[in-house]
């Protein structure tokens, strides 16, 4: 078969500041610079997106193998309808679908669109000529929905904010209140249930009971499911706890840097993550990490971080208790996570990205 003249994106959503849009814009460069035209076409974006994205009803559907497309999966979407619809030659890059159960409670609509999302997946192994994964975790997934070629492809990650400079305000206003002492733990996610904000919360609480009554949990994201918002904070005013939780919300690069740079110990209760892009953050700053067992979690961290089975309050509070106590255990966590942080180049993982569309390429040439 003749090489295609475009390889084109396709994906639900791109806005700013998100690891998958990132990841799309990303491919969009290395498929250019491989030679290809490559556009990006979304059913929704974001302001900044405005001439850089197309709208998802413009995609071009050129037949003779001339135009591939590739499918950025994440949610349940159109998208999926307009990318299986099209004529030629498919590949899926899966950033993982958060399952129905870990959401639909706190927010119906999200719980409708993963499952959506993981049904229209589920429907295209038979379509797609080879399904990508940023983790291994994301390829057993396709493996177990039949996806016939399947391999690794690392997220292609924002390295633009890792090195920004710590804002000197909040670096002051954070060492204010460190000197007063009590540790600082740090975890940093969307409100939304599965990133579980909750198991944080009651770790935290045994936490300042048992160890560090002076403790702070500063937890960085924006709410964007409310009723899970309000039932964390609701928990934390009956467990008597509020003066010690600062939620930080949606922040600047530079004061993420700055809590970075002052906190003690990352901790993370998540119970999906298809790769999580701030423990890699945090190995990066020399935080160390305590992280639930759960989905990528432990291929992201390695051997990097305290890693554990349970999430019982009192098991992660012992944990994290142990990280910022033991001087000798903490560096070298801290070691081993800039380690590891190391081994998540950009260049690495364009370099994947790349052996996924050769690998298609000998695919699709011999079928």
């Amino acid at each position: 078969m003749t090489p295609p003249v475009r390889i084109d994106q396709v994906l639900p959503s791109i806005v700013e500041r998100d690891a998958v849009s990132h990841h799309t814009r990303e491919a969009q460069r290395v498929l250019r610079s491989l030679g290809y035209v490559s556009e990006i076409y979304s059913v929704t974006m974001g302001p900044e997106m405005a001439g850089r994205v197309h709208p998802i009803d413009e995609l071009p559907r050129l037949g003779g193998g001339r135009q591939w497309v590739i499918y950025q999966g994440s949610i349940g979407s159109p998208a999926a309808d307009a990318f299986a619809a099209h004529p030629g030659p498919k590949l899926l890059d899966y950033h993982n679908i958060t399952p129905v159960e870990l959401v639909e409670r706190w927010m119906p609509s999200l719980g409708e669109e993963v499952r959506l999302g993981r049904e229209q997946l589920a429907a295209l192994a038979p379509e797609v000529v080879l399904g990508l994964g940023d983790s291994a975790y994301n390829v057993r997934e396709l493996d177990e929905w039949g996806y016939r070629h399947t391999a690794v492809s690392m997220l292609m990650v924002d390295y633009t904010n890792f090195d920004v400079p710590a804002d000197p305000r909040a670096r002051e206003e954070l060492a204010a209140r460190r000197a007063g002492g009590g540790s600082d733990w740090l975890f940093v996610g969307q409100l939304i249930p599965h990133k579980a904000h909750h198991d944080v919360v009651m770790a935290f609480a045994a936490y300042l009971k048992a160890y560090d009554p002076h403790a702070r949990l500063h937890l960085v994201g924006r709410e964007s499911c409310p009723a899970y918002a309000l039932g964390v904070r609701k928990l934390i005013e009956r467990l008597g706890i509020s003066s010690s939780v600062d939620f930080a919300g949606s922040i600047t690069a530079g004061e993420l840097a700055a809590l970075y740079e002052s906190c003690d110990v990352y901790v993370c209760c998540s119970d999906h993550e298809g790769f999580c892009a701030p423990l890699l953050e945090a190995m990066h700053h020399g935080l160390p990490v305590v992280a639930y067992s759960a989905a990528a979690v432990p291929e992201t961290v390695g051997e990097a971080g305290v890693i554990l089975d349970s999430k019982e309050p009192a098991v992660v509070a012992a944990a994290a208790r142990r990280v910022v106590e033991d001087g000798d255990l903490r560096q070298m966590l801290v070691d081993r996570g800039h380690k590891r942080a190391g081994e998540f180049t950009l260049e690495r993982a364009r370099a994947e990205f790349t052996a996924g569309i050769e690998r298609a390429k000998e695919l699709i040439g011999g079928s």
